[in-house]
């Protein structure tokens, strides 16, 4: 069942193995320079990935020891999991060249424990998004969620403060739950139908009770993983709480990778249960998160809670994209619209978000503290941090050319053909709510009617290009517009879904 190029994901999953295993026995001080290494070359290998799956126009699989499900393990990807692979790489490497600064032990000292453990955490954050991008089965990626948690709560209470102990533990017993639900649900389906396969539950699963159980309850898992409204609660805190490097993965990455499993369980996996009206209700709490969200990201008088709240809003965009996809199918129109839309979104938030993020905690290094109301005047202390922080909010927003506007236009396009107008005006609305507390924070830093504040530590500069590089990357996904091929939909002409 190996196709040509699948090998590629073998080295996929395994070179963030490798970092993590070489990582924790050479320690901290190389930490960094591992995990940059590590994902250079993983960049090479999802280029590859993109060549293969563009050269043979469908999904590439590897059946690891040879063995076909639903007694082997399959690696799939097709062109969501590209989108995802590409995403992670490129906000992964941003945040290793931001983090070395703050990660690296000091002069004298051999080891110290938040290098080493920050960077064998991130590598395992790296590993648990590989294999939830590329497992084909339900289980092993229970396993790579799993992973995933558990690499990223430590995370929040890196610095050991009351406070982020916890936020931790908060995150903890919501993602325990969330895997408890999922696990579940997964037991339902194997109980009935013997496999938990994605490919082969998609063409034995039927609309019966056992099914929609199962749903339900590992979609309420993913969803409480994922943080969407009213399921959120964990988020704020846990973001807003860490060192700015971990809450950029945490927001850009991981709970992408819970919402992604929402993509396969509902897309692939059992395109015969889910229904037009439960996507439906899905995306009424995705436009409950981006009202919510952005309503008490206004109120808050610092950066980091303010853009842990966007982080809540922005996730609520991802799920209008259930109801756009089974529309479109149901009409028998083609999904990739709302598809790529969707990818674009996620990938768009990413690298937006950890830009966001980082830019924060640079005014934090250099000011002592981030007080919203206490920032006039700092677009002349720090103008690249805080030109950053524009361009990452003008992605958010959605205003051209930035691929926020590339999205919510594919997403705006799937709602009018699919006749369902009233996410049109959820995506506008969401735009103004988004400008509002983006531009409340822009209004004072571009202030000149107050004395620029003074740094009471030296910015380097170097860390405020990367930050503005991967704001500046925000900017500029809205040319894929003009790429030659459309990624996302490759690999899932065949899919059950399409077939509806």
């Amino acid at each position: 069942m190996t196709t040509p190029g699948g090998d590629w994901l073998v080295l996929a999953l395994l070179l963030p193995v490798a970092g993590v295993l070489l990582s924790f026995f050479v320690g901290g001080r190389y930490g960094g320079r591992i995990a940059l290494v590590a994902l250079l070359l993983g960049a090479a290998v999802t280029v590859a990935i993109g060549a293969a799956l563009i050269e043979r126009g469908d999904a590439l699989v590897y059946a690891i020891g040879g063995w076909a499900p639903p007694l082997g393990i399959l690696l799939r990807a097709d062109g969501l999991s590209l989108a995802m692979l590409a995403t992670s790489n490129v906000v992964l490497i941003a945040i290793v060249l931001y983090a070395q600064a703050d990660f690296t032990p000091p002069a004298g000292v051999a080891e110290a424990r938040a290098p080493f453990v920050f960077w064998t955490l991130l590598l395992g954050v790296w590993a648990g998004l590989t294999v939830v991008v590329l497992a084909a089965d339900l289980f092993t990626l229970y396993v790579a969620l799993e992973l995933l948690t558990f690499a990223a709560v430590p995370l929040v209470s890196l610095e050991g403060r009351a406070d982020t102990v916890q936020a931790a533990l908060r995150y903890l017993l919501y993602a325990l739950a969330g895997s408890v639900l999922y696990l579940l649900g997964a037991a339902l389906l194997y109980g009935a139908y013997g496999t938990l396969d994605i490919g082969q539950l998609a063409r034995v699963a039927r609309a019966e009770p056992v099914s929609v159980v199962a749903l339900a309850l590992m979609t309420a898992g993913l969803l409480a993983k994922t943080a969407l409204f009213p399921l959120h609660l964990w988020l704020p805190p846990a973001h807003a709480g860490a060192p700015a490097a971990a809450s950029a993965l945490l927001s850009a990455l991981v709970v992408k990778g819970s919402f992604f499993l929402v993509l396969r369980l509902w897309l692939d996996a059992l395109p015969a249960v889910v229904t037009l009206a439960a996507a439906q209700g899905l995306a009424a709490l995705g436009a409950a998160a981006i009202v919510f969200g952005s309503a008490v990201a206004l109120r808050q008088a610092r950066l980091k809670p303010m853009i842990a709240y966007s982080t809540v809003a922005q996730l609520g965009y991802l799920f209008l994209m259930l109801p756009l996809v089974l529309g479109a199918a149901a009409a028998g129109q083609s999904t990739a619209t709302a598809l790529t839309g969707g990818m674009m979104q996620l990938a768009s938030h990413a690298t937006a978000k950890a830009a966001m993020f980082m830019a924060a905690g640079l005014v934090y290094a250099g000011l002592g503290h981030d007080r919203v109301a206490d920032l006039g005047g700092l677009a002349r202390t720090l103008p690249m941090t805080v030109w950053a922080f524009a361009l990452a909010g003008i992605a958010l927003i959605g205003l051209p050319p930035a691929g926020g506007f590339l999205a919510k236009w594919l997403l705006l396009s799937a709602s009018l053909a699919t006749g369902q107008w009233w996410w049109v005006l959820v995506l506008a609305g969401g735009g103004l709510l988004t400008a509002a507390y983006v531009v409340q924070v822009l209004m004072r830093a571009l202030a000149t009617d107050a004395p620029p504040p003074a740094l009471l530590a030296p910015v380097a500069r170097s860390r405020q290009m990367v930050v503005l590089g991967l704001a500046l990357l925000s900017m500029l996904l809205g040319l894929l517009a003009w790429a030659p091929v459309d990624v996302v939909p490759l690999g899932r002409a065949t899919s059950v879904l399409e077939a509806r």
